[in-house]
């Protein structure tokens, strides 16, 4: 009976809304065909010269309508805080035109993949050219669902490298995974 209901509850919350549906055919099927396409897609949406705007419609055409994010916040109590909102939120917050350029690259991925589901640790390096000297790394945590057509970006976590939050060996580039 568990197995039942849980799966009824998979079908109801994972059952694609009417934005979700027009959202299916309005992707690039270059970015989404693969799991190296979404994440070539994802870093080519946020990377861009000073003055641009990141494309808010072609990232939504990335994400599940319902997409989650988390920001980390400054810390309150001296506790470390995550803020989470939607896409849009996201994009409202962050996604005006660039004080500076602001170029984000994978330099290491590590997959975890069962069925229809993918986990992605993707270790990046920002810069502020193309192939500039990176000022900032970190690891963002992707979870991703393939509906048998294409792959959807579910939600996205990031935390970024500092003195006290060095990124772990297994995530740098040379590593197995």
């Amino acid at each position: 009976m568990r197995t039942i209901l849980l799966s009824v509850a998979l079908l109801v919350f994972a059952a694609p809304s009417a934005e979700g549906q027009q959202t299916r055919t309005s992707a690039d099927p270059q970015d989404v065909g693969t799991l190296d396409d979404i994440l070539r897609a994802y870093y080519e949406v946020v990377s861009g010269p000073q003055g641009e705007t990141p494309d808010r419609a072609r990232d939504k055409t990335l994400h599940l309508p319902n997409a989650l994010v988390g920001v980390p916040g400054p810390p309150r109590d001296g506790v470390s805080q995550l803020v989470t909102m939607t896409l849009d939120d996201y994009h409202d917050r962050f996604g005006g035109p660039r004080s500076e350029g602001f170029y984000e690259k994978e330099i290491h991925r590590v997959v975890q993949r069962f069925g229809n589901l993918a986990h992605v640790m993707s270790t990046y390096a920002s810069s502020t050219a193309p192939e500039g000297e990176p000022y900032d790394r970190g690891i963002n945590s992707i979870q991703l669902t393939w509906d048998g057509n294409r792959w959807w970006i579910v939600g996205w976590f990031f935390d970024v490298e500092r003195p006290d939050n060095p990124i772990p060996a297994e995530f740098l580039p040379g590593a197995g995974g």
